[in-house]
């Protein structure tokens, strides 16, 4: 009798264990860390494309100059805090209980959503037409700052109830994926389109 018992521990354990890594499933699925990383990215050519507009209709090189490096300080921000971001959340869910975990994902959240509010209002002053506040460019942006981050909330949430059902380098491994380097973003020169 024990044996069965054994058995079929043994084969619910399994199941949980493939159902939390498979990668269609969405308690696993951190599909939403790629979308992000792409929308961050894809700002960075369209505002380099409106200061080259804006630099060769004023035929002054210097907005184009100075723009790119003030838009490369803000994309470094952003950068660095996806960095701190990703490695972040990883912890919480690594070293904390569920509850606390929750707590530190949201703190962390909220703090990525701030930087990418302050991120996204920039760019978007920045591409405003003719310079004027309050009159909107032609340059449309993908980056919302709250449905992404509402997105990567969901997803790392997900990613914590599935990794609580890992053992020690199962969670390891299942979570590395976030931080791996495919979902760093690219450095500000690799994102310039000459």
């Amino acid at each position: 009798m024990k044996r069965y018992n054994l058995l079929f521990v043994l084969l619910l354990l399994i199941f949980n264990v493939t159902n939390a890594q498979k990668k269609g499933s969405p308690a696993a699925d951190f599909s939403a860390i790629g979308e992000a990383k792409t929308k961050i990215e894809n700002t960075v050519p369209l505002v380099i494309k409106h200061l080259k507009e804006v630099s060769e209709k004023e035929n002054d090189p210097a907005i184009l100059t100075n723009g790119t490096t003030a838009l490369a300080k803000e994309y470094g921000k952003v950068e660095l805090e996806w960095r701190l971001y990703r490695g972040n959340m990883n912890n919480c869910i690594l070293n904390n209980s569920s509850k606390k975990a929750k707590k530190c994902m949201e703190y962390h959240n909220s703090m990525f959503r701030g930087t990418l509010i302050n991120y996204n209002n920039y760019i978007t002053n920045l591409t405003r037409k003719n310079g004027y506040l309050g009159v909107e460019g032609d340059t449309k942006f993908e980056l919302n700052p709250s449905e992404v981050t509402t997105k990567l909330s969901e997803s790392y949430f997900n990613g914590n109830d599935a990794a609580n059902r890992m053992k020690g380098t199962q969670k390891k491994e299942f979570l590395g994926q976030t931080t791996a380097d495919d979902n760093a973003l690219k450095p500000f020169n690799q994102l310039i389109v000459e």
